[in-house]
């Protein structure tokens, strides 16, 4: 059976602070953990965020980000202006003028935007309308099979994929991919299912293109994994 995906997890040099901002903006609720804060859905998300602590300053552009969308131009900019005023900064990412989204920062320097209204590809979504990654047609077809998710877009090496129950849809643009550098700031924490078995979940992905990473993890019992692309991701004891 696919595996669970359990959480989103961002590094953050202030957790508490970067979770109060988040919870602000989407209007979920905060959760204390052993190792950080979590903010528990109150939508159709089928996740939690994870704010896991970290000495490491941010440098390069994320390869996730949320798009979040309007239901009007005034939606729209009730959203920018609430996002602003709880510490999220305007940036340029390449954008062009002719553009409607907003792409904004959180207070730790996260990517996310503002969709416009309108957004025909988002149109059946709640606010949170999609996790929209940089990756390749592989990865997207990795992570379908990994979670169980259909595809939901696959054209011109660009894929979506969405929970079968609904809830954000997490989207890989195709290339030119941006060269990592270092380790990724967000990543997913997965689990197999309640009657699964973490090693033969791992062998699981393996066999689906994943690789085993040789590098330390914060909580015992978590295996790390890259998917196809590089990005890493661990895998969680059911328990």
């Amino acid at each position: 059976m696919p595996t669970d995906l359990i959480a989103l997890c961002v590094d953050a040099n202030d957790p508490h602070r970067l979770a109060r901002f988040w919870a602000a903006v989407l209007g979920w609720e905060p959760a204390d953990e052993k190792d950080g804060v979590a903010l528990v859905p109150t939508d159709d998300t089928g996740f939690r965020i994870r704010f896991l602590p970290s000495q490491e300053p941010k440098t390069g552009q994320n390869r996730m980000h949320f798009d979040l969308t309007s239901t009007s131009l005034e939606d729209q900019q009730q959203t920018v202006a609430r996002a602003l005023e709880l510490g999220a900064r305007h940036i340029d990412v390449g954008q062009r003028p002719d553009e409607g989204h907003v792409v904004l920062a959180d207070p730790e320097g996260n990517e996310f935007c503002v969709i416009e209204p309108g957004n025909d590809f988002l149109a059946d979504c709640g606010f949170v309308g999609a996790l929209a990654c940089d990756g390749s047609q592989e990865v997207g077809y990795f992570w379908s099979a990994a979670l169980g998710w259909p595809l939901v877009w696959d054209q011109d090496q660009e894929t979506a994929i969405r929970a079968p129950h609904g809830g954000p849809k997490v989207t890989w643009g195709g290339p030119p991919l941006p060269p990592k550098t270092g380790k990724n700031r967000l990543h997913f924490d997965i689990a197999p299912p309640a009657d699964g078995d973490q090693q033969a979940e791992v062998d699981r992905l393996v066999s689906l293109g994943a690789t085993r990473l040789g590098i330390g993890q914060r909580e015992a019992g978590r295996v790390v994994l890259a998917d196809p692309d590089g990005n890493e991701f661990c895998v969680l004891p059911r328990g």
